[in-house]
């Protein structure tokens, strides 16, 4: 995606003026392209991030933004503009895990047993972050990057997945233990652990 380096900044906290918003409900075609241009990174970043394709991220950005035209009518300003982007963009995620069969595996036993142990890291590997992410069970890697990245609370994932605040809290201990266990053979790293200031 071309995009400019300064949107890359911005993210979903960037704000957009009400006169903008009122236009793209009435369906105006500008308004909805500088929607695009402030929105497009933040929603491609987080896309990769959890799905790890750039094919995959751009269909979801593509995605969200086609729906956007319909449901921006039903955004009604409770929250911020950018926080309810961004639910339409995980929404969208999660459904492409789903439809790759990615996220079936509820119990986070066997969601850490399936997965492939590709072994201790090459020093090379130790600082590629998206490597490491994508090493870990898409279920595991959208509720590490949801709660650690994106600032989502474990009551949030437990809305979001059906489940208690305890399932998420389970799987991204987990998450944190398996990255701490590929990290370990090749750096001195401090054991990763969840941020505390979320619940």
């Amino acid at each position: 995606m071309n995009m400019n380096p300064t949107e890359a900044r911005s993210g979903f906290a960037q704000e957009v003026d009400a006169l903008t918003l009122a236009r793209a409900r009435r369906g105006d075609v500008s308004a909805h392209a500088a929607l695009y241009k402030l929105y497009a990174r933040p929603c491609y970043t987080l896309a990769m991030r959890v799905l790890g394709s750039s094919a995959t991220a751009e269909d979801v950005v593509q995605e969200v933004f086609l729906k956007l035209m319909d449901a921006i009518r039903q955004y009604r300003g409770d929250a911020p503009f950018g926080a309810w982007l961004k639910r339409l963009t995980v929404n969208a995620a999660i459904d492409q895990l789903r439809s790759q069969r990615h996220i079936d595996l509820e119990d986070p036993e066997r969601l850490f047993a399936n997965a492939v142990d590709t072994g201790a890291l090459v020093a090379a590997d130790a600082h590629d972050v998206m490597g490491l992410l994508q090493r870990l069970p898409p279920r595991a890697r959208l509720i590490l990057v949801l709660h650690e990245v994106e600032g989502y609370t474990h009551k949030e994932l437990a809305e979001l997945f059906g489940q208690t605040e305890s399932y998420s809290k389970s799987i991204l201990s987990r998450s944190l233990r398996r990255l701490q266990e590929w990290l370990t053979p090749n750096t001195s790293a401090v054991e990763l652990q969840p941020w505390p200031s979320r619940s």
